[in-house]
Order: C-alpha cells, then sequence, then structure tokens
C-alpha cells in the first residue's frame, strides 16, 4: 500500500480539501512532505476556506492561507479561559471579525426567523464564538461606557485600552447587534443608565458631528462608542415596551444582517429606472423606532446639572418616550458625488422622498409627516443617512444615522434625532 506522502497531488488535495481549517494548520507539522505541500498552496486553502465558510463577493485579491491561519488564531484566542487572557487580542479580533462580515454573501436561503434576512456561514461561526461569555467580555464591553459600569461595580477596568481600541470594542457590540444590558456576575448592573447619560448628554452634538452620531472634528467619522450608547438605549426600550416580536429578528441574533448584502427585498412589479439605479435599496417601506426623553427631564438633565467640565455626565434613569412610526419612501434623483462633497465618490448620492405614519399614539402629531432625505457613503466607506421631516411644508425634524453592516445590511440604521 503507498504511503500517504507518495500520492499524487491530485488525489492529497482531493482528501485534504475536506479537513477543518484547525486541522490543515497541523498538517506542516506532521512531516517535511506534507510542509512542502501545504505551505503557500492558495488552491488547496480556497478549497478548505470555502467548505467551511462564505464565497466573499468582493473583487479584491483574498490570502486564503493566511485568511485560515487568522481564522484559526481567532478560534485559538477565543478559546482561552479568562477575559484576562484575550483582552490584549481586541485589534487582532476586530479585524478578523470585522473582514469575516466584509466576506460574508448568502448561504442560499433565509434565516430561520426571518424571512428578509439572508443566511450565512460566517455569521454562525462567528455567533458560535461569541455565545461564550467570555468572548463578549473579553471584546465587546471595553468602550467607555463599559468602564464606567464596571468601576460602579469597584471593579477595575484594564487601563491599556486605547481609544481607537475602545471605538473598535463599541462597533463589535454594534456589529453583534444584540444590546448588553446587564453585565456582572449577578448581571445585576444594568447599562442603560449609563448609555442614556451620553445618549442624552448635549455636549456630544455639535455642527463638527452634525447633530448625530460622528467624530467631533468634522471629518464623518462614526463615533461607534455613541452608536452603541443608542443601540443599547433602543434595545432597552424594545423590550420593556413589548416590541421584541416584531423586531426578534435583529435584536436577539447576533451578527445576523450585520453585512452587507444580507436584506432580503419583496419583488416589486413597480421597479422604477431610478429604483434600478439605486445600489442601496430606498424605495419601500421601513419600520422606525424613535425614543426620547421629556422636555424637562432633558432640559434640567444639560442645563441645571453642575458637572459642566469635559467628564461624563451622572446616570440617567427617568424613563423615555417611544414612538413606532412606519416610513414609505422612494427614490427621487441619484446623483454623483462632486470632488468637493462632503460624500465619497464610491457610489451615488441617492435622494429620496415620502411620509411617515405613526403606529401607535396615532394622536402624536411629530410622528405624522411628509419626508425628504439623502443617501450616501461617506469617505470612511460607511453608509450614511439624513432625513427631514416636514410639517405643513415647514422643516421640523432632522435625523442623522449610519446603516450597520454596510449597503443593503438587513440590521438597520442608527442615529440621532433632532430639531431643525
Amino acid at each position: 500500500m503507498p504511503q500517504l506522502t507518495t500520492l499524487p497531488n491530485e488525489i492529497l488535495h482531493n482528501i485534504f480539501q475536506w479537513l477543518p481549517p484547525k486541522d490543515l494548520g497541523s498538517l506542516p507539522r506532521v512531516c517535511r512532505a506534507l510542509h512542502s505541500y501545504v505551505k503557500d498552496n492558495q488552491k488547496l486553502c480556497h478549497d478548505v476556506y470555502l467548505h467551511h465558510f462564505d464565497l466573499p463577493l468582493a473583487e479584491e485579491e483574498v490570502d486564503w492561507e493566511d485568511e485560515l491561519h487568522s481564522i484559526v488564531r481567532l478560534e485559538n484566542i477565543c478559546l482561552r479561559e479568562t477575559a484576562e487572557e484575550k483582552e490584549d487580542e481586541l485589534s487582532f479580533v476586530y479585524d478578523v471579525v470585522n473582514r469575516m462580515l466584509q466576506h460574508a454573501s448568502s448561504a442560499g436561503h433565509a434565516v430561520e426567523a426571518s424571512d428578509t434576512q439572508y443566511a450565512s456561514r460566517n455569521v454562525d461561526f462567528l455567533n458560535s464564538l461569541f455565545e461564550n461569555e467570555v468572548n463578549r467580555e473579553a471584546f465587546l464591553q471595553k468602550s467607555s461606557l463599559f468602564e464606567r459600569v464596571y468601576r460602579s461595580q469597584h471593579q477595575a477596568p484594564s487601563d491599556n485600552i486605547s481609544k481607537e481600541q475602545r471605538q473598535l470594542s463599541a462597533k463589535l457590540h454594534c456589529l453583534y447587534g444584540k444590546p448588553i444590558l446587564k453585565v456582572g456576575r449577578l448581571r445585576s448592573a444594568r447599562t442603560y443608565p449609563y448609555a442614556c447619560s451620553k445618549v442624552y448628554d448635549i455636549r456630544q452634538y455639535t455642527a463638527q458631528t452634525r447633530w448625530g452620531p460622528f467624530m467631533n472634528d468634522g471629518s464623518d467619522r462614526v463615533d461607534w462608542e455613541k452608536v452603541e450608547a443608542i443601540l443599547i438605549v433602543l434595545g432597552n426600550n424594545v423590550y420593556t415596551k413589548k416590541l421584541t416580536r416584531l423586531f426578534s429578528d435583529i435584536w436577539d441574533n447576533p451578527f445576523s444582517g450585520s453585512w452587507k448584502g444580507s436584506f432580503i427585498s419583496s419583488p416589486s412589479p413597480d421597479i422604477t429606472s431610478l429604483d434600478a439605479m439605486d445600489p442601496y435599496g430606498v424605495t419601500g417601506t421601513w419600520y422606525r423606532l424613535v425614543c426620547f426623553l421629556d422636555y424637562n427631564d432633558f432640559f434640567s438633565y444639560n442645563f441645571t446639572n453642575p458637572e459642566r467640565d469635559e467628564s461624563p455626565l451622572h446616570t440617567l434613569d427617568v424613563g423615555e418616550a417611544t414612538r413606532l412610526i412606519i416610513m414609505r419612501i422612494h427614490v427621487t434623483k441619484i446623483e454623483q458625488a462632486g470632488p468637493d462633497s462632503e460624500y465619497s465618490s464610491d457610489l451615488p448620492i441617492v435622494h429620496f422622498e415620502g411620509i411617515s405614519r405613526p403606529l401607535d399614539d396615532s394622536w402624536d402629531d411629530n410622528a405624522s409627516s411628509d419626508l425628504r432625505g439623502t443617501v450616501g457613503l461617506t469617505k470612511e466607506g460607511e453608509v450614511r443617512w439624513t432625513s427631514v421631516s416636514i410639517f405643513h411644508g415647514h422643516e421640523r425634524w432632522k435625523s442623522e444615522g449610519i446603516q450597520v453592516g454596510g449597503v443593503r445590511s438587513a440590521r438597520g440604521v442608527i442615529g440621532n434625532w433632532f430639531d431643525r
């Protein structure tokens, strides 16, 4: 009987392509012949990758060997026992998770709990890793919001987390999508009051941030710590207002819909030429969830508060009003971004108009309005939605938001609304 190493390369390929990535990584250590066969074998690594993960739709060239090595390293990091053993790997974990979501594509069917989201093997893999609570603690809870929560529980947070890493952790939490509402050994520490503190602190919003979830430097880069705080506030209201039945496919399925092209749109017999040119899938019917403070609470929190230095304001837990709104919008114009535009020229700017109507509290006139707005790509590559609510011909409210997951993602748009 011939030895394994004497078999033709074609037969070796047909055997090894079915190995799990971790086992393929061990194969070169068996002997020199197998090391020589596996090393730099892009075709073998490509086939192993596609037997376990999604086919990347992007046209970029992928180093399949490096991609498998990164995924195996990610798995090994996530198998470490304590959060302290893992947290130094935050930047690497972010890079691999973000790349796997960018490479995600449809598995050919919808997810089990929804008919509007495609399933993805990459998402299933990431979900299996982050089912482990220790991984969530190590990588999704390193923003300044969680630092405040842990300090309130007399737990010393990590000292070596930079501002950039806090942003990475907050973005991972947003991509994970299921808001972490309680932390600690006994689940006794609530994140909501700290999220409210950030969301309703008026100092967070300036002309430089466009009054939305952007950095305060005019760059239009997303401030993921702001988006994370909004996610927690929305999630808390979804659960307390018993709206989970409407949004369970989003709020209860980690990473689901957090990738480009994950939304399954309903076929429309009335597709216009503009719709056919729209890369964002704007035309359609959208749910909109809006939360806000009583004006007296908002004013008191911001203007009668002695803590006016740069430090965060005290926690806020006075309750909010919540409105569930339905929007029907359609594309009215598509244009290319000019050289001096605030948008990237990689995709066009899409203009839309429509209406919004309340699904609850129909007496609230603020929920019924005409709409107009734009969708475009920031120079950072994020999908930015801007909308204006119009009452009796006058602009009244404006909103700025970011579509988590990218173009045509099913995760939705998260942002701020404010007085025009």
